[in-house]
């Protein structure tokens, strides 16, 4: 089984994300990678039920993309540094900054603070 789903909307959610690829002729990794090249691809998946900025982000992380998919423990770990309570793409572009200061792949940042503080609580 590759997903478990025990909510019905996230059954939904994930059926109509499949539907919208398979209806773009996205069946490889390779063709969602190139897929979420195009803005108005990300649109298209913001207009699925239960889609937001973190999903696409990362469902971009999924397939090799290197993005920060800002969720709780982000958040978190944001206000406990200081940083005030922004918008979604606003603290993923601190995220990404302060991840090219330090010289490290977004991606790999997300992940570290992500495991960081998800142990946290």
């Amino acid at each position: 089984m590759a997903m478990k789903f025990n909510h019905a909307q996230k059954v939904a959610t994930a059926h109509a994300i499949t539907d919208l690829l398979a209806t773009d002729g996205v069946d490889t990794r390779e063709d969602l990678h190139a897929w979420l090249d195009h803005q108005a691809n990300r649109a298209a998946l913001r207009t699925v039920k239960g889609v937001g900025p973190k999903s696409i982000d990362y469902i971009g992380n999924l397939v090799g993309r290197s993005h920060v998919a800002v969720d709780v423990h982000l958040r978190a770990f944001a206000v406990d540094a200081g940083v005030p309570d922004l918008p979604y793409d606003q603290l993923r572009a601190v995220y990404e900054e302060a991840a090219a200061l330090l010289g490290h792949d977004k991606g790999g940042l997300e992940h570290v603070v992500w495991r960081h503080r998800s142990k946290a609580t």
